[in-house]
């Protein structure tokens, strides 16, 4: 029988073929008698799994060698702070805010140090402010931008090239929400953090991607486990990690490979992003509030132009196996996340259901 289609913005799907493995190997991981959840994070089975996870999403993102990638745990949020504790020196630190986890990440930033906006979509919701307007100080410690804002829909389609703009200063990006659905251009990115929750596995893993000269900064009140010096130089075994969630993500890293890699989820992206938006654009029922240069291929938010049929619509869903299409609460509205496990099948049914449902109401 078919699973339904899952749009939860995260913890989200995971690829199918994932889950049964991980299932499989729960009691028994590869005739060790143990299951990954039970193993030591220093034994010889696990560590073997950290070095394939590792090595798979380096050379997915064809990661530089002068780069670390860490295995950490905190989320989104936690990286909010981790992040300007080790690079920001305690000094000055520029944001771009186009929407709400830029804006979550700006106030936890300025616990740790002086923060200024360099440029803002307040004024235009649903846009991503022109990078040749954004006042870039010079003594700024890094750049922070989220490349792609899981509530608001809106996404950075290509990162500003910081250097173009006069600036040597490191960019710094929170790619959580679509991490591994496209390339990144390492030349114009100091570090990228991801929660593993939206497009690589379970809850719990956060990944940290970070060029090896902006290691060894941290400002004396980090915790060791957050250090990236100390983190690095122990191999993200410093203490004991989020196995589980590493492990299952080393599944998504190879399940990608098998797809045709990065390039391939990339395509994906492209392909179902298009169909939905033009579903979405094609009738008068149904409204985007993001401007078509800056939306999303991972998160789409939408909104019924009659909003007392959403729970009309929401009931209708998920009888059709259509779960997690409610909006942010913050917003309100819908909200379609089609991370890289979700195919091209499951938005197909979500654009029948779409047109069913205006049809039947419109």
């Amino acid at each position: 029988m078919q699973r339904p289609f899952n749009f939860s913005a995260g913890p989200a799907s995971i690829p199918e073929a994932v889950l049964r493995e991980a299932a499989a190997d729960m009691l028994d991981w590869h005739g060790s008698g143990m299951g990954v959840m039970e193993m030591s994070h220093r034994g010889k089975e696990f560590m073997q799994i950290a070095a394939e996870a590792e090595g798979d999403l380096r050379e997915l993102l064809a990661v530089p060698a002068n780069f670390r990638i860490l295995f950490l745990q905190g989320g989104g949020l936690g990286e909010n702070a981790i992040v300007p504790m080790n690079l920001s020196r305690g000094g000055a630190v520029d944001f771009v805010q186009t929407g709400s986890w830029s804006k979550k990440s700006i106030a936890e930033a300025r616990r740790y140090a002086d923060v200024a906006i360099a440029a803002s979509n307040a004024a235009a919701p649903g846009t991503i402010p022109d990078p040749a307007t954004w006042s870039l100080r010079p003594r700024a410690s890094y750049v922070h931008v989220c490349s792609n804002e899981t509530i608001d829909g809106v996404e950075f389609h290509a990162l500003p090239d910081l250097k173009a703009l006069g600036s040597d200063t490191p960019l710094v990006i929170d790619c959580s929400s679509h991490i591994l659905s496209r390339a990144i251009d390492w030349s114009r990115v100091g570090l990228a953090f991801a929660g593993a929750q939206k497009n690589i596995g379970p809850a719990g893993l956060t990944i940290v991607i970070v060029r090896d000269d902006l290691i060894g900064h941290a400002l004396p009140i980090t915790p060791s486990a957050f250090d990236y010096k100390v983190v690095a130089g122990h191999g993200s075994m410093f203490n004991t990690p989020p196995t589980w969630a590493i492990y299952v993500a080393g599944l998504t890293f190879k399940w990608i490979k098998a797809q045709g890699g990065v390039a391939a989820m990339d395509a994906r992206a492209a392909e179902k992003s298009a169909l939905l938006y033009a579903a979405l654009d094609a009738s008068p029922f149904y409204a985007s509030r993001v401007a078509p240069a800056a939306r999303s291929r991972m998160n789409v938010p939408f909104f019924l132009r009659d909003e007392s049929l959403n729970d009309a619509f929401l009931a209708g869903a998920r009888e059709r196996g259509l779960l997690a299409l409610k909006g942010h609460k913050s917003v309100g509205g819908m909200r379609a996340s089609i991370y890289n496990a979700v195919p091209v099948e499951g938005v197909q049914a979500l654009v029948t259901w779409l047109n069913e449902f205006a049809a039947r109401h419109g």
